[in-house]
């Protein structure tokens, strides 16, 4: 949905890593939480992270109360259609209730890697976990002893259990979501390479999850920690599931005919008859004779009309039209009379009304394909009944039915908006402290960004690489000496 779509683009941090795993703790708390409130705590943790990482946005909401309200009110919608998926039960649907177990661990595996690995220097996610660790992970190589925490698992029953199991489940629901989402991957199969990646990095999410887990239940885990990791939680499945909902109820914002028609009726400013009236006029004067091209000219709206290949109108006329190249209703006008004749009645479309002059026509052979090649010449004058949107004036005109749509799904789309949200009850403080930006991390922020320009604009301008650079450079041949 258009206006969902629009927003969070400040407030929920992204990350789209795409891979994780249905952990243990699915069984005791860990699927997807409350979607109906967010904490002043859980806002000011938010805040903090966009002042590391963008401090100009953050000044800029600071300084803009328009701004911060509308991006408190999209935050509000998007855990409002959170919740609203999961009361219709899109949460428990397979591979939804997978993939929001896969979202809690990948953002627990990141954090985690972030966090023990800050002070270690710049590395790839996860690039500190060793090979052997990934081995040992399925059981190959040499195996760590057992803690605690594993020997606790075992007892109450919730011990290791067949990772190969484990991962292609994970695999199948990540597909299953995968093409569902995009009908283009729907015939694709996963290749080899692909799924010794994916279990590669499966692994490596797993080693985290579960060193994360352990520390956390034994109170090992920051207070600052696991509110990042359970506010990224909230909001990388709230967004899953407002978009699960947000497709669900598309059809729910579509204009139908009937309220095309009375949008139309109920704004008389968009009543085509004077215009129809005017069309009306030219047709008769052309079909009396006068010169067609001359009246095309002047009266014509048709912007493919001027800028002909001299600079001059081009007297209304289109050459070589292809057949399907213009709208059905024009082109079946067209093809109704005979070269040289001009449609006895005004033809019309979205666009306006149309005069049309076959000029001639051109059979054409079959191309290779057995497809038809056949062209026509055809002279035309427009009338158009397009409108402007008086909330937009610097767009363009557009038909009136398309106009009308836009209005009525606008009016649509934000009736369920609110009908949802207050059905939801969502809650989000409007009191709460956001981190003072200073001018030095305004500067710093600045920098960053040109430095950023000045490697890109250097990557353009560096010559490509030789095809073989361990081939010896070849030598001018000297010229012979004469004996």
């Amino acid at each position: 949905m258009s206006s969902l779509g629009k927003g969070i683009v400040l407030l929920v941090v992204i990350l789209g890593i795409g891979a994780g795993l249905v952990f243990w703790k699915s069984k005791v708390g860990h699927t997807a939480g409350k979607f109906n409130s967010i904490s002043k705590e859980e806002v000011e943790s938010l805040l903090a992270d966009v002042a590391k990482t963008n401090p100009m946005v953050l000044k800029r909401f600071n300084d803009d109360p328009e701004m911060k309200k509308q991006q408190l009110d999209n935050l509000k919608e998007l855990l409002a259609f959170a919740s609203q998926a999961q009361k219709e039960g899109l949460a428990n649907e397979s591979p939804n209730k997978e993939e929001l177990e896969n979202i809690r661990n990948e953002v627990v595996a990141v954090t985690y890697d972030k966090e023990i690995n800050k002070d270690k220097g710049p590395m790839p996610p996860f690039g500190f976990i060793t090979e052997d660790q990934v081995k040992a992970f399925w059981g190959e190589g040499e195996q760590p002893a057992k803690g605690w925490f594993d020997n606790f698992k075992d007892k109450i029953g919730l011990g290791k259990k067949d990772r190969e199991l484990e991962f292609n489940k994970f695999l199948d629901s990540k597909i299953a979501i995968l093409k569902r989402d995009n009908p283009q991957m729907k015939d694709r199969e996963i290749t080899d390479e692909e799924k010794t990646q994916a279990r590669e990095f499966f692994a490596k999410i797993r080693l985290y999850v579960e060193e994360y887990d352990e520390k956390d239940y034994a109170g090992q885990i920051s207070k600052e920690l696991k509110t990042k990791v359970e506010l990224q939680t909230k909001l990388q499945q709230a967004q899953f599931l407002a978009r699960l909902y947000a497709d669900k109820a598309a059809d729910k914002g579509k204009a139908t005919e009937e309220e095309i028609a009375k949008y139309i009726a109920d704004h008389p400013e968009l009543d085509p008859s004077a215009k129809r009236a005017k069309a009306e006029e030219i047709l008769g004067r052309a079909k009396a004779g006068e010169d067609f091209a001359a009246l095309a000219n002047e009266f014509s709206q048709d912007p493919g009309n001027n800028g002909g290949p001299d600079g001059k109108k081009r007297g209304g006329l289109y050459e070589n039209v292809r057949m399907g190249q213009m709208v059905k209703p024009f082109e079946d006008a067209a093809m109704s009379v005979q070269p040289g004749e001009i449609v006895p009645n005004l033809v019309e479309t979205d666009f306006g009304f149309h005069i049309i002059k076959l000029e001639s026509k051109n059979e054409g052979t079959p191309d290779a394909n057995g497809q038809s090649t056949a062209t026509y010449n055809a002279r035309h004058i427009l009338i158009t009944t397009g409108v402007k949107d008086p909330e937009n004036p610097m767009g363009r005109e557009m038909p009136v039915k398309q106009y009308a749509t836009a209005k009525i799904e606008e009016e649509k789309q934000k009736k369920l908006l609110e009908d949802i949200v207050a059905a939801n009850h969502v809650e989000v403080p409007e009191d709460f402290d956001v981190p003072e930006i200073s001018d030095q991390q305004i500067q710093d922020q600045m920098k960053q960004q040109q430095q950023m320009q000045l490697q890109m604009q250097d990557d353009d301008e560096a010559p490509p690489p030789a095809k073989d650079s361990k081939k010896p450079e070849a030598k001018k041949p000297e010229p012979k000496k004469n004996k």
